[in-house]
């Protein structure tokens, strides 16, 4: 896969893309990463890049010149129109507040592209023609506003390169984390006693297993696979009831899963009794 960023601040990615998984992933040219100073793009002497909108109001906004000429520099990536087409394997991403939010079923369907273009916004934002005429989707990561997409663009990078085949050593483990579905991801699903599903992942446990007088759950130590899977499940449903329930609206529940909620409503209900 192949990954270019467009900011005005390219020396903020030395340091979150040399490390862990997204270096070892460029190292062995599973993902070559390459980020363009969008100040390289303009004409005059101050290197200008924002300005301020038409029809007043606060800050400042980027130019769409810079942009659409750095990208335009590269030479092989699709048009728009291209891009919206089915079967074409490239997207031009502009980080804003204003985009759809990023999450774990997009971050699989990124991971199956050929090239990624992020877009790093800044300022008050940027000219909309950005986002009219060379983007082909906007992205937010979040239900807030930062001071510019270099982070956001940081957060896609490291979540999309991690779900590349080869770039985790155990590729198996990207499919039982916390927001996988099943059917996100290509291969088997997760194993019987690993399964996600969509919901916030299962506690975890290591070594020791009595740590200052805090043990392990027996069930994890006995080697019952059938036991060990309904303990995941049912912890995993109660770790989502109480840090985020509106994930149990997205996930098809089983008749198990159902009756499994049940009884943790129902324990909470004679806990406050």
């Amino acid at each position: 896969m192949k990954i270019d960023i467009l900011t005005i601040f390219p020396d903020f990615f030395r340091g979150p893309l040399d490390y862990g998984i997204v270096r070892r992933a460029r190292e062995t040219g599973l993902v070559e990463i390459n980020i363009h100073d969008l100040r390289a793009f303009t004409k005059d002497k101050h290197r200008t890049v924002d300005d301020r909108p038409f029809g007043g109001g606060e800050g400042m906004v980027l130019k769409p010149e810079p942009i659409f000429e750095c990208l335009e520099s590269f030479g092989d990536v699709a048009s728009r129109e291209a891009r919206l087409s089915a079967g074409e394997k490239q997207s031009v991403i502009l980080l804003s507040a204003q985009g759809c939010r990023f999450d774990q079923a997009l971050a699989a369907e990124l991971s199956a592209l050929d090239r990624i273009v992020l877009i790093c916004g800044r300022y008050e934002g940027v000219d909309e023609r950005i986002s009219e005429h060379l983007a082909d989707r906007e992205v937010s990561i979040g239900d807030y506003v930062m001071s510019g997409g270099e982070l956001g663009a940081a957060v896609i990078v490291d979540t999309v390169t991690r779900l590349i085949p080869g770039a985790v050593g155990n590729q198996a483990s990207t499919r039982q984390e916390s927001f996988t579905e099943h059917g996100e991801l290509a291969g088997d699903g997760p194993s019987s006693t690993c399964s996600s599903g969509g919901l916030l992942d299962y506690p975890h446990y290591t070594r020791p297993a009595d740590f200052r007088g805090m043990a392990v759950p027996e069930v994890l130590m006995n080697g019952n696979h059938d036991e060990i899977r309904s303990w995941r499940r049912k912890t995993a449903l109660e770790k989502t009831l109480r840090n985020r329930p509106d994930l149990l609206e997205r996930v098809a529940l089983t008749a198990e899963d159902k009756e499994l909620l049940a009884q943790i409503k129902l324990a909470q209900i004679q806990g406050k009794s």
